[in-house]
C-alpha cells in the first residue's frame, strides 16, 4: 500500500449550526447543489473536538417485487434511505471565544426540547476528519439534526476527564462534501 493512503492518526472536529426552517409541504432539504451554504448564513451552536466519531453511514431500504411470470429472479426498487445517528465519543463543544471554557448550549439545547419547547431547534452539523498535522482529510455534512443523547463523564478529580463523554445526534440526511478548512 503506498504511504500516501496511510492515515495513522485521526481527530474530529464538529460545527452546529442553526437549520433553516422548513415550510409545510416541501419535501426537499437544502443539501449539495441548490446553494445551501450552512457556515456561511447559520447561526453557530458550537464547535467541538472529539477523538472519535461513528454513525457515518447511509442504509437503503431495497424493495423486492415479485413480477408474475418471471421466475428467474425479483426486482428491485430503490425504497427509502435510513441514516444512524451520528455518536461523538470523548470530546466536548467549546467556547467560541477560545476562553477554555465547555461551552453549555448543548445542554440548554436539549433542556428546552425535554422542557417542551416547540417548535423544536434543528442543528445541522459539520464533521471535519483532521489528520495528525491538523489537515482536513474530509468533510461530513448532517441535516435537521436533534440530541438524542448526551453522557457527561464519571467525574474523577485524578483522571482529568473531559467534559462531554458521549453525545448521539439523531438526523435526516447525511452526505461528504469537499474537504474545507474549519473556521
Amino acid at each position: 500500500m503506498p504511504d500516501a493512503l496511510i492515515l495513522p492518526a485521526f481527530r474530529f472536529e464538529v460545527k452546529l449550526l442553526r437549520s433553516p426552517n422548513l415550510i409545510a409541504g416541501r419535501q426537499r432539504l437544502p443539501g449539495a447543489g441548490d446553494g445551501y451554504d450552512p457556515s456561511q448564513t447559520a447561526a453557530l451552536l458550537g464547535n467541538g473536538a472529539f477523538q472519535e466519531c461513528t454513525g457515518l453511514e447511509i442504509e437503503m431500504d431495497i424493495q423486492e417485487y415479485q413480477e408474475g411470470g418471471r421466475n428467474n429472479g425479483t426486482i428491485r426498487r430503490v425504497g427509502r434511505a435510513k441514516y444512524q445517528p451520528l455518536l461523538l465519543k470523548r470530546g466536548m463543544f467549546y467556547q467560541p471565544d477560545g476562553g477554555g471554557q465547555a461551552n453549555t448550549d448543548l445542554w440548554h439545547w436539549l433542556q428546552r426540547i425535554i422542557n417542551g419547547e416547540r417548535p423544536v431547534t434543528r442543528y445541522d452539523g459539520i464533521v471535519y476528519v483532521l489528520s495528525a498535522d491538523q489537515t482536513v482529510r474530509a468533510t461530513w455534512m448532517f441535516d435537521r439534526g436533534l440530541p438524542a443523547k448526551i453522557r457527561g463523564p464519571e467525574l474523577n478529580a485524578r483522571t482529568g476527564e473531559i467534559a462531554i463523554e458521549e453525545l448521539s445526534i439523531a438526523h435526516e440526511g447525511l452526505r461528504l462534501l469537499p474537504a474545507e478548512v474549519p473556521a
